[in-house]
């Protein structure tokens, strides 16, 4: 059991039967009470909830155990991951995975969470190399400040890059907000 003030954000959580993530806490202090609103993610439901308790309540943290695996392909609405110790192959529903779907690559390595035996989700990398498969002409002389296009990368998600990014070219994007970082060729 873990109090209030020992919950953050990522945090996960058993309530009411089901697992939730701590998206986000906010800490209300009142004339004779303190009270703490959640925002929490539902791990297996895929969707987010708000809930208000006392700043006295306690939570069952959820013990999540991890295992690396790669990322081996998606038929239809099911992703495939395979083990890397015991080549045991694995899938999961877009479900959930939620977001990360726009930022797997064939290849990779990312670490699967387990809760008491079954799968419940996938921690992506902060960031993920992609290439540039669709976007307007760069011109020369375009610098990062000068302004944003609208770039597809090969996973199919479409994000703001600068003006200078050109079709074909390889960038490092933030898998938490789906930002530009950088261009790596």
């Amino acid at each position: 059991m873990i109090t209030s003030g020992e919950l953050r954000k990522g945090i996960t959580i058993e309530l009411e039967g089901k697992l939730y993530q701590v998206v986000d806490y906010q800490h209300i202090k009142m004339k004779r009470t303190a009270l703490i609103r959640l925002k929490l993610y539902d791990i297996r439901g895929g969707h987010t909830i708000e809930r208000t308790f006392q700043s006295n309540e306690k939570f069952t943290r959820a013990r999540l155990d991890y295992r690396s695996m790669q990322y081996l392909y998606n038929d239809g609405n099911l992703y495939y991951f395979m083990d890397e110790e015991n080549f045991e192959q694995v899938s999961l529903d877009s479900n959930q995975l939620g977001d990360a779907t726009n930022y797997l690559k064939e290849g990779m390595s990312l670490q699967i969470s387990s809760y008491q035996g079954e799968l419940v989700g996938v921690e992506l990398p902060t960031a993920v190399e992609l290439q540039v498969t669709d976007t307007g002409p760069g011109f020369k002389g375009d610098t990062a400040t000068a302004g944003n296009k609208p770039a597809t990368l090969e996973t199919g998600i479409t994000i703001q890059v600068p003006l200078f990014i050109n079709q074909g070219d390889i960038i490092k994007v933030d898998t938490r907000d789906g930002s530009y970082l950088e261009r790596v060729s």
